[in-house]
């Protein structure tokens, strides 16, 4: 091939096309650097050079982006369509090489040298176009593609060269190959490509043909589905591989090799696999058995975190978190520091009762990031059916495991905290106790060897930290309650609840509202009065709620523009969150006749309780109204009794109950109230009705009676003590027995509160009525 010229003219670059010498096709332009290159050619001698992408994704091609082997070739004719591309005709010249790219400002052109092909041709030239030809004419009867009008216009080339070029631009081949033939300036090698292209696209064809045979053959039905299924095993045997479900066996057992599960463990799962390889895949047991295997490569085994070990850091991290709630942090750093000096503690088995809003789940959460620990959390609240824990037996349709194993195939790790929440909301019904299935789950001497009715193989769940949490512990079977360390979570105090304001909820809702610190400010005595007058709770959700609420309307007034800085103290926060809901201060504004202060524990933490009685003329009959229990009921009844028996000892008329109906009412009665610790506040009431001497509105009281006046003990003392502390009352009379339970109680609370220990009826009557009455 001789070398005829070197000029300079506007590139073109192809995307996902090739234009050969003598091709004449159309294009359609849209690039902006494109269309000032066509404008460029036909302002001269419509002269363009046209060469191909190498990626087609690149809108912006470079140098090294394109081919430098390319074609030179002539614009015939340019049109420009509505969408705004132009449609141009364009018809093949010479091949050309690019030895300079020259940038223009809105285009692109190139130095060229182009070549001249020669016409003529030898003998052995002759026979290789011949050859050409034939596999040609063969190819196209094999090819459904191409019509033996294409094979016409073929045979009429006498140039041995053109022939080559023409007979690739038809070939269904890459890009990347009919650029290989462009390339090759020698005619006797781009004919021999251009054959052995040739017979390998027949091969391929006549396999395909061979293919479409033997599934012909073999398929019993016309469906598509399974005709699809056959060609693609006809296409896998013929190319040696192995057939899908084969090869999907060799990747399971490969897998169980690696997932180092217990010995018996494996041995089943290789069993399953076998089974799965024997049945077809059509069958649904199919199905069951992969879905099974699934679940045992899906579980860890042997996979674990490493504990953080120092006391230190996780002390510092869990009271950066969290204020307060010392028995707690104090439980987990003992397990840290024993498990440090004889690694092989198994996990603990925690549960955390207290009101809600106290943050017992996220304190299981810190205490998962203290220990460097994966943390899961699964939900009980309203499960009922002992397949939730225990999974289901394989047998049934859409079996699964039980959430336990399922927490696990989340955790990822053999020693995860796992988090049972709100395990005192669990009921049972005709599926079964749930609440029984868990007592495998939480007993330390069984866990190792867990069974789930899917896995059926035993599980370790002794490396497990179980952190349950409750509201209330009645509710949960004694067997259960047996298997787990309770761990007491009272309400917090004032004072820790303005500390965890400050330092955690004020900080957290600024951010979720898009405030700066700068923008709104609390004063501590307006975090005081919402505390007070906005919320009456043990824990901080109220709270948490309350100050939102601030956050919102601070933001309104910044982005209106009305103001640029806010900041709330106890005068204004009215205006901010309206009216005060709660009266903070006495339980009573003076002491009064027949209305006495009891203590209340529930499950939103402790509160104070007004028994009012009232003395109406009548026949002795006792009448108990504001929804209370029968345990409740049947205090008001010893009280009465109590107070006959005594009569003359208390002053009072022994045939008060022939002349007088008595009136129990505790307010608040849309509120179901119960519980035998309200005893001797409605004997106290009761006694200062029948005797006119009021009750000091500074005493609380809380205690059980007997019929013999007794007090005995009762639950729940710190909770008590903290409504007092609210309420305003000064001096707590309590059983003797609960003197105990007063380390309990916060410090700052036991400093502003006077107890008072007594162990019978006229002890309380000496310290809560006004005036002698013994």
């Amino acid at each position: 091939m001789a070398k005829t010229e070197t000029r300079i003219v506007p590139l073109l670059p192809l995307r996902g096309l090739l234009v050969y010498p003598t091709m004449v096709l159309h294009l359609d332009v849209g690039r902006e650097k494109s269309v000032q290159a066509l404008e460029q050619a036909m302002m001269g001698d419509h002269i363009i050079f046209l060469t191909t992408q190498k990626e087609i994704s690149i809108d912006d091609p470079k140098e090294e982006d394109i081919y430098h082997i390319g074609t030179l070739t002539k614009i015939k004719q340019m049109l420009k369509l509505p969408n705004g591309t132009i449609r141009v005709l364009v018809e093949g010249l010479q091949r050309g090489e690019i030895k300079t790219f020259l940038q223009e400002d809105t285009y692109m052109s190139v130095e060229v040298t182009t070549y001249e092909e020669r016409t003529e041709k030898d003998v052995e030239e002759e026979a290789l176009m011949r050859t050409a030809l034939d596999y040609f004419e063969q190819y196209i009867k094999m090819s459904k593609k191409l019509t033996s009008e294409t094979f016409a216009t073929v045979t009429d080339i006498d140039e041995p060269g053109r022939l080559a070029d023409l007979i690739a631009s038809h070939l269904p081949i890459k890009l990347k190959d009919k650029q290989q033939i462009l390339e090759t300036y020698d005619i006797k090698e781009r004919l021999n490509t251009v054959i052995e292209i040739i017979h390998n696209e027949k091969e391929v064809l006549q396999l395909e043909k061979k293919i479409g045979q033997r599934v012909k053959r073999s398929m019993e039905r016309t469906q598509k589905e399974y005709y699809l299924r056959e060609q693609m095993k006809a296409i896998q045997k013929e190319l040696g591989e192995k057939e899908g479900k084969a090869g999907e066996v060799d990747d399971l057992r490969s897998r169980i090799a690696k997932a180092q599960m217990p010995e018996n463990v494996e041995k089943t799962a290789l069993k399953e696999l076998e089974r799965y390889e024997k049945i077809p895949s059509s069958s649904a047991e199919s199905a069951v058995i992969r879905n099974y295997i699934d679940w045992l490569l899906a579980l860890p085994w042997t996979n674990a975190t490493e504990d953080r070990l120092d006391v230190n850091i996780a002390e510092e991290l869990l009271n950066e978190e969290h204020y307060g709630l010392e028995k707690v942090k104090e439980r987990v750093l003992e397990y840290l520091a024993v498990q440090q000096l004889t690694n092989s503690l198994k996990g603990p088995i925690l549960c955390l009762a207290g009101p809600p809003g106290v943050g017992k789940t996220s304190l299981a959460r810190s205490v998962a990031k203290s220990l460097n620990r994966h943390f899961v959390r699964i939900s009980l609240g309203g499960v009922r059916d002992e397949s939730e824990i225990r999974g289901h037996r394989r047998t049934y349709v859409g079996a699964m495991p039980g959430r336990i194993i399922q927490g696990m195939k989340k955790a990822g790790t053999i020693n995860p905290v796992f988090l049972l929440d709100e395990i005192d909301k669990m009921s049972s019904d005709f599926r079964g106790d749930p609440s029984a299935a868990l007592l495998e789950v939480l007993d330390p001497e069984q866990n190792h060897n867990f069974s789930d009715h899917y896995i059926e193989e035993a599980y370790d769940l002794s490396n497990v930290m179980f952190i349950a949490t409750a509201n209330n512990l009645a509710t949960i079977p004694g067997p259960l309650r047996d298997r787990m360390e309770i761990i007491t979570i009272a309400g917090y105090t004032e004072v820790e609840k303005v500390n965890i304001a400050k330092d955690h909820l004020l900080p957290k809702q600024l951010k979720e509202h898009g405030l700066k610190k700068s923008q709104l400010q609390l004063r501590e005595d307006a975090i005081v009065s919402v505390i007070r007058y906005y919320t009456r709770e043990a824990g901080v959700r109220g709270l948490e709620r309350k100050l939102a609420a601030i956050c919102r309307k601070a933001a309104k007034l910044i982005v209106t523009g009305e103001r640029k800085r806010i900041v709330l103290t106890d005068k204004n926060i009215e205006e901010y969150l309206g009216k005060k809901l709660f009266r903070y201060g006495q339980a009573e504004l003076q002491d009064q006749v027949g209305v006495a202060t009891g203590l209340a524990y529930t499950t939103a933490g402790g509160d104070t309780l007004s028994i009012e009685v009232s003395l109406t003329p009548g026949k002795g009959k006792l009448m108990l109204t504001g929804k209370l229990g029968d345990v409740m009921k049947e205090s008001a009844q010893a009280a009465f009794s109590y107070i006959r028996s005594r009569a003359e000892d208390l002053n009072i008329d022994p045939n008060f109950h022939e002349k007088h109906d008595i009136h129990i009412h505790v307010p608040e009665g849309a509120v179901p109230k119960d519980g035998p610790s309200a005893g001797i506040t409605m004997a106290t009431a009761l006694i200062s009705a029948l005797t006119g001497k009021p009750v000091s509105r500074h005493v609380g009281m809380t205690g059980e009676i007997t019929l013999r006046g007794r007090v005995l003990p009762i639950g729940g003392l710190k909770e008590k003590a903290l409504s007092a502390h609210r309420a305003g009352i000064t001096k707590v009379i309590l059983p003797q027995d609960n003197e105990k339970d007063i380390e309990d109680i916060p410090e700052s609370v036991r400093n502003e509160l006077t107890f008072v220990l007594v162990s019978h009826l006229d002890e309380v009557l000496k310290h809560a009525l006004v005036g002698e009455v013994l």
